[in-house]
Formats: structure tokens, sequence, C-alpha cells
């Protein structure tokens, strides 16, 4: 059985394997060096310093995928708006743990009384660009070549939900 709970200190190290292996492996992430812990700590304290939780998705133990909101942009007009992230295990990927995380996210904007989220997606991400499709995201942006990629030139998509 697959639980949903908010991550803890001690996850961090099965979420830094997830994101790593999504950085070197995939356009999910535009980012070409995997992270260490020490960063990851760094991203978990300051999620906590501002309020925003993060979510896991937990199978014996381990650790399937996570998810969670942060701040869309840094200017004070931006304040209830949100950007969020969706992670999954490559192993788990297609096994609706992303279906599990989303949910989550939604009840948390709306329990800080945020107004909208937006989601950052690679263009030719499919699942992703269906996943958020499903809980009523709208794709609002189609940005052209403004990620560089394994030699490519990568198209982002911002989708968005108003809660």
């Amino acid at each position: 059985m697959i639980n949903i709970r908010e991550a803890i200190e001690d996850d961090l190290s099965q979420l830094l394997a997830i994101y790593n292996e999504i950085i070197l492996h995939t356009t999910a992430v535009y980012d070409y060096e995997p992270h260490t812990l020490e960063m990851r700590k760094q991203w978990f304290e300051s999620k906590k310093q501002q309020g925003f939780p993060v979510y896991v998705a937990v199978e014996r133990e381990r650790i399937l995928g996570f998810s969670s909101i942060g701040p869309f942009r840094a200017w004070a007009a931006y304040k209830f708006s949100v950007e969020n992230s969706v992670y999954v295990a490559a192993e788990s990927r297609g096994k609706g743990i992303g279906k599990l995380l989303i949910p989550p996210l939604i009840e948390a904007t709306r329990k800080l009384q945020l107004h909208t989220i937006i989601a950052s997606v690679d263009a030719t991400n499919e699942s992703s660009l269906r996943l958020h499709r499903s809980f009523g995201f709208e794709e609002v942006a189609h940005f052209k070549e403004v990620g560089w990629k394994f030699e490519r030139w990568l198209d982002l998509k911002f989708l968005q939900l108003i809660v």
C-alpha cells in the first residue's frame, strides 16, 4: 500500500537519489550537475521556513516520489502564486504515483489561502502534461528553445490551476 505523508529530514537521501536520477537522465529538471545532500537539506529547510509542504509517496519505507510547492517568483505581487514540482522515481513512473502526489499540493495551496499553482513542464514530457491536465491545469504559455540539455534546445510549457 502506498501512503502519502509529509516529508521528514530522514527522507532526504531518497529524495536526492530520485532528483539526481532525473537531472542526469531526463529533461524534467533543467540542470546538469547532481545535487549534494547538503543542497537538498538547504532546499528542505527553505521549504519549512517558507511554510511550504513537501509530500512523499511511500511504500514499505521506500520513497517512490515526492511533490512540493514553492514561490513562483520572488517579487511581492506574486505572493499568492506558487509553482509545483512532482518527481517520481524511475522504476515507479507510469504507476499513478503522480496522481497521488498532486491532490495534497492543491489542498495545501487552498489551506495557505493562495490563489494559483503554476507547473513548469518540458514540452516533450507528455506524461507530466497529461497528469497536470487531469487535475484541471490549463496550458497558458509555451516558451520555445529556452533550455539547452542533452545537446538540444528544449521548449518549456507553463500550466496553471486557479484554486
